[in-house]
């Protein structure tokens, strides 16, 4: 998971023996807003579901009822932005240390 690589590259040294590359952290941030841009379109796309069923209370034959379809979907909604959120204060980080390591090779 990505969050995890990038809470090791936080926690490694910032310089000497075990201080992560430039490359490393640059890998790791472009897999991270990889990451979220992939939750940011799961988030438009069960809000955009949520309308929907909020807007058309009748099921539609063999679905879940309204009600439960509402709560999974709420509940899936609040867990994506959960990560997200967790996710680009991750990244915010790791920018931060990628610039401290340019700035000491510069």
């Amino acid at each position: 998971m990505i969050q995890t690589e990038i809470r090791i590259l936080l926690e490694a040294p910032r310089t000497g023996e075990g201080a992560p590359t430039l490359a490393q952290l640059e890998d790791a941030l472009t897999s991270g807003y990889a990451r979220a841009m992939a939750l940011d379109a799961e988030r438009s796309r069960l809000q955009r579901r949520l309308a929907k069923v909020a807007a058309d209370p009748e099921p539609e034959a063999g679905e879940k009822t309204s009600t439960l379809e509402l709560k999974r979907l709420g509940a899936r909604l609040s867990s994506n932005d959960e990560a997200l959120t967790e996710l680009r204060g991750l990244l915010r980080a790791l920018r931060e240390r990628r610039a401290e390591v340019l700035r000491a090779a510069a």
